[in-house]
């Protein structure tokens, strides 16, 4: 169903997740994956891995000799990572699984990680001692997350609006998504097992189609903006994504695009 303006979402919420995270993921996806050094014929666990964005690039690069797992927890994003997966690379082995539950033995992995999934883990502690735990001796992990919003101008504007259409508590529930510090990874990753943990601030200038159509579709992704969709309908989860795109206007380009910073915590560190 389509508000006023035309609006309508379109495909399951994994489908628009795959659609709208991608663009921005793709960079910092690069990053991580140069921070472990992949080769071919390696074998990598991309944890916490959604619909296998980074899994996928990380099967180009270990090539045919190479095995690449992905595991989440949820099911619905695993179907799509599944679909997605082109069959010419090594096949990509998808699980249901939690993080700090892993079904794989012990040493399995040269690499393991974990694209923007660290700081929704609910024992954070757990997760990271069972990544070690199926880490080569001398294998690497890496883990994005992303940094304070204040170094994410869109993150920023839908805080506002977060706060605007579902209320404080969906707004601090929304925080979390930049809540967790380079301090704290880099501890946990210790505590774990790791050897030599270390973060740094990576930032990447991605350009987004135009806000008003873009905003709601990512939000629609989002817990909090199911809950304005679930609460409100498609119509006022539409006003929601003009909203931020009002508090972006002055970035907007002349074709209606943004340009916009993004800034991730890249943490890593040695088994």
């Amino acid at each position: 169903m389509a508000d006023a303006s035309g609006f309508q979402l379109k495909g399951s919420a994994p489908e628009r997740y795959e659609q709208s995270v991608a663009p921005i993921m793709a960079p910092f996806v690069t990053a991580l994956l140069e921070a472990v050094d992949l080769y071919p014929g390696a074998t990598v666990l991309d944890l916490a891995c959604g619909t296998g964005i980074a899994a996928r690039t990380a099967a180009a690069q270990v090539g045919p000799a190479g095995r690449v797992f992905g595991a989440d927890i949820n099911e619905g994003m695993l179907k799509v990572a599944e679909a997605r997966h082109p069959r010419m690379y090594p096949d990509i082995e998808f699980t249901v699984a939690s993080a700090d539950r892993l079904p794989y033995p012990d040493a399995t992995f040269d690499a393991v990680v974990c694209q923007q999934g660290a700081q929704f883990f609910p024992d954070l502690d757990a997760a990271l001692a069972e990544a070690a735990r199926v880490t080569r001796a001398g294998g690497r992990f890496a883990a994005t997350v992303w940094a304070d919003r204040s170094l994410c101008p869109y993150f920023a504007a839908q805080y506002e609006v977060i706060k605007d259409y579902g209320g404080q508590q969906a707004a601090e529930s929304f925080a979390a998504v930049s809540a967790l510090t380079a301090d704290r990874l880099t501890t946990a990753l210790r505590t774990a097992g790791f050897k030599d943990p270390a973060a740094r601030e990576v930032t990447f200038g991605i350009t987004l189609p135009p806000p008003a159509e873009y905003a709601p579709a990512q939000l629609s992704v989002l817990p909090w903006g199911q809950d304005i969709l679930d609460a409100h309908g498609e119509e006022t989860l539409a006003e929601a994504g003009r909203a931020v795109a009002d508090r972006l206007a002055d970035r907007t380009a002349a074709d209606g695009t943004v340009t916009l910073p993004f800034t991730t915590i890249l943490a890593t560190a040695v088994r």
